[in-house]
C-alpha cells in the first residue's frame, strides 16, 4: 500500500498543478480503495461532483470555445484553458492507468486468496485456479485449536496425550495450501453461520473422528459447555449407530450415522455357499439412508473396510446384486458398484438447493512390513508422501462423483495425508497392545479436515 500512496501523491502534485484539486485525486483513487473498503456508488458520484474537471465543461465545448476564441482573437486565453483540460484529462488518464497495472503488479494474489477463503472448488471437482488440498505443512505454534482433555466428545481411543503420547509436536501442524490459504478458524463466527442448520457425517471411524473434531472445535465458542451434549445421552463406542449432538444455545444438531460401506449388510442369500456368511447389497443403499436427508451440510466417506481380508477372510462377506451372489468380483469393483448405489441416491433423493454434499477420499494409512502390519509413527511429518499419495479407492471415488448430475464436492485428502506419518494413534489408543497406523489422533490431522471443509462453506 505504500507504493499506491506513492503514486497518489505525485498524481495529486501533478494535478494541483495544472488547477485541479485533491478531490479529482481522491476519486481515482477510489479505483483502488472501493475494492477494499466498499466504496458506494453515493460516494463516487459526489466526488464526482465535487472535482473542479467539471468546471472545465465537456470536451465538445472545449473544442468549441477553442475555435470561437481564435477567430475574436483571445487565443491566449483559449490554449491555457483548453491546454488545462488536456492537461487533466491526460494526467487523469494516466493516474488510472497506472493505478491499474499498479494494482495488477502489487496484489496479484488478492482476488485468489479472497476466493479461497470461501470454498473453491464449487462443485464435483477438486482442481481450478486454487487447489486447496495442493500444499505442505507448516509448523504452527498456536495449533492445536482446542484441548482434547476439556472436549468430552473426544473418545479415549484417539486422545493420544491422555494415553501416554510424550511429543506433542504432531498437534502442532497447520496445513498451507500452495496458492491460496484457509480462513483463521474462528469458532464463533461459524456458530452464528450454522444456527439453526443440522450437519450430518456418514461412514466408518475415520468419519467419527472427523465429526468428534468438529464438535470439539466449536465447542471453544461455547460459553457455558453443558450447553452441548448427546440427544440421547449415548456415550461414544466403537459400533454405535447413530449419535447426535445439539448446541442447543445456536439449534446446532451435529450427528454422525455408522454405515461403513454405505449400502446394506445382512445375511447371505438361502442358496450361498455355507462358508458365506454375509453379503453386500451392492444395489442397495444402507436401510437408514432416510435419516440422513433433512440435513443441510452431509459428508460422506468410505474405503477402509474395502479390503479383501477384511470382507472375505475376517467377516466371509460377498457381493450381491439383485438375487445373483458374486464370489468372483473383485473388492475395487464392488466398491465402484455400491458407490454408483450411493450416487444414484443422491441424485435422487437430496434436495441440493437446501442440502451442500461432500464426500471425502481415502486418508492415507502408515502400515509397512512385508505383510502391512507393521506400525512406526513418527515425530515429524515426512518430507515427502513417499507413494502414499495414491489410491485406488480415492480414484473410484472422484471418477464417481464428476460423473453426477447434482453437485457433490469431493474432499481430496488422500495426498495432504500422505505426509503425516506422525499423527496415528500408533501405541497411546485405549488398547495399547494393538498398534493403530489408520486412525488420527485428535487434536490432530481431521481438524485440518474441517477447517477446510469449513472454507467450502
Amino acid at each position: 500500500m505504500a507504493a499506491v500512496e506513492t503514486m497518489r501523491k505525485i498524481v495529486d502534485k501533478e494535478l494541483n498543478g495544472a488547477g485541479i484539486t485533491a478531490n479529482c485525486v481522491a476519486l481515482g483513487s477510489i479505483a483502488t480503495d472501493m475494492f477494499f473498503e466498499g466504496t458506494t456508488e453515493e460516494t463516487i458520484k459526489n466526488m464526482v461532483d465535487a472535482c473542479p474537471l467539471r468546471r472545465l465543461g465537456e470536451p465538445e465545448d472545449w473544442i468549441i470555445s477553442f475555435g470561437d476564441r481564435m477567430i475574436k482573437g483571445d487565443c491566449n486565453i483559449c490554449v491555457f484553458k483548453s491546454f488545462n483540460g488536456l492537461v487533466a484529462i491526460s494526467s487523469w488518464i494516466s493516474f488510472l492507468s497506472a493505478m491499474a497495472l499498479g494494482y495488477l503488479y502489487l496484489f496479484p494474489r488478492f482476488q485468489l486468496v479472497k476466493r479461497s477463503s470461501y470454498g473453491i472448488p464449487d462443485s464435483n471437482v477438486s482442481n481450478g485456479t486454487c487447489n486447496v488440498f495442493e500444499g505442505s505443512w507448516i509448523y504452527d505454534k498456536n495449533y492445536p485449536l482446542y484441548d482434547a482433555s476439556k472436549c468430552p466428545f473426544v473418545e479415549r481411543g484417539f486422545n493420544c496425550l491422555a494415553n501416554g503420547r510424550k511429543d506433542g509436536g504432531y498437534a502442532k501442524w497447520r496445513w498451507q495450501p500452495k496458492n491460496c490459504d484457509i480462513p483463521t478458524f474462528n469458532a464463533r463466527i461459524i456458530l452464528e453461520k450454522f444456527r439453526g442448520k443440522r450437519v450430518v457425517f456418514v461412514g466408518d471411524s475415520l468419519s467419527r473422528t472427523q465429526w468428534e473434531s468438529l464438535i470439539c472445535l466449536l465447542m471453544t465458542g461455547v460459553e457455558d459447555k453443558n450447553t452441548v451434549y448427546e440427544v440421547k445421552g449415548h456415550k461414544i463406542t466403537k459400533n454405535i449407530r447413530f449419535l447426535g449432538v445439539l448446541f442447543s444455545s445456536f439449534n446446532l444438531r451435529i450427528d454422525f450415522y455408522r454405515s461403513v460401506f454405505l449400502v446394506q449388510h445382512g445375511r447371505a442369500p438361502r442358496l450361498a455357499p455355507k462358508w458365506v456368511k454375509t453379503a453386500l447389497r451392492l444395489d442397495k443403499l444402507d436401510d437408514i439412508s432416510h435419516e440422513w436427508i433433512d440435513s443441510d451440510v452431509l459428508i460422506f466417506n468410505s474405503g477402509h473396510w474395502w479390503t479383501k481380508s477384511r470382507l472375505f477372510h475376517e467377516m466371509r462377506c460377498y457381493f450381491q446384486v439383485g438375487n445373483s451372489l458374486s464370489l468372483a468380483m473383485p473388492v475395487i469393483s464392488g466398491f465402484k458398484r455400491a458407490l454408483e448405489t450411493w450416487a444414484s441416491w443422491a441424485e435422487t433423493m437430496i434436495n441440493t438447493n437446501r442440502t451442500r454434499v461432500f464426500f471425502r477420499t481415502f486418508e492415507s494409512t502408515h502400515w509397512s512390513g512385508k505383510k502391512w502390519n507393521t506400525c512406526k509413527v513418527t515425530q515429524r511429518p515426512w518430507s515427502k508422501t513417499n507413494g502414499r499419495e495414491r489410491s485406488g479407492v480415492s480414484e473410484v471415488i472422484i471418477k464417481v462423483v464428476k460423473k453426477m448430475r447434482i453437485p457433490v464436492t469431493f474432499m481430496h485428502v488422500t495426498p495432504m495425508c500422505a505426509f503425516r506419518s506422525d499423527g496415528h494413534v500408533g501405541r497411546w489408543s485405549d488398547n495399547p497392545n494393538v498398534p493403530d497406523c489408520s486412525h488420527w489422533c485428535l487434536p490432530g490431522v481431521p481438524d485440518t479436515w474441517n477447517e477446510i471443509l469449513l472454507s467450502f462453506l
